[in-house]
């Protein structure tokens, strides 16, 4: 099964079509309002505004399970977004990324990408997940890895014809 194949809904509750974004290069991320990486958003809406128009995006999808981090709804999670880094890329529905009511495009991209060691749990909020113009997840990085690193990537990424 491929990314675009999932079903995905916007902090709307609006379905969002991923196959609209088959041959973009897309970062993947859970996110959450009360952590102590949530100014990573700021950093997040400057990658999305400066290589939006070579095909990139970024999905933003809030999730409570870390440290009961993000208790709002989805809608108060983009109002809040929104004020506070300028969020402009697409956030979407609050999620579970582990356990039994794992949303499914998270249990595909931790099958795709398994984190340190092997294991198939993302273990925080801002952990992100680059997916190449093919719909192949290309890295896996946590929520330490940001800054030049990922920078590099996404840019060879969208090199990648």
């Amino acid at each position: 099964m491929m990314i675009y194949d999932q079903d995905c809904y916007t902090h709307q509750g609006e379905p969002f079509n991923l196959r609209a974004l088959r041959g973009q290069v897309l970062l993947v991320v859970n996110v959450a309002s009360k952590c102590g990486f949530t100014p990573q958003l700021k950093e997040l809406e400057t990658l999305y505004t400066r290589y939006r128009d070579r095909g990139f995006t970024v999905l933003g999808f809030p999730c409570n399970q870390f440290g009961r981090q993000s208790p709002e709804s989805a809608e108060a999670f983009c109002a809040f977004g929104e004020q506070q880094f300028g969020v402009s890329f697409p956030l979407m529905e609050k999620v579970n990324v582990n356990g039994g009511n794992a949303h499914p495009l998270f249990v595909l991209l931790k099958r795709e990408a398994p984190g340190v060691m092997g294991t198939k749990i993302i273990k925080w909020n801002f952990t992100k997940f680059l997916v190449g113009r093919d719909g192949q997840v290309i890295a896996r990085f946590g929520p330490k890895d940001h800054g030049l690193p990922l920078r590099l990537a996404l840019e060879a990424a969208l090199d990648k014809a």
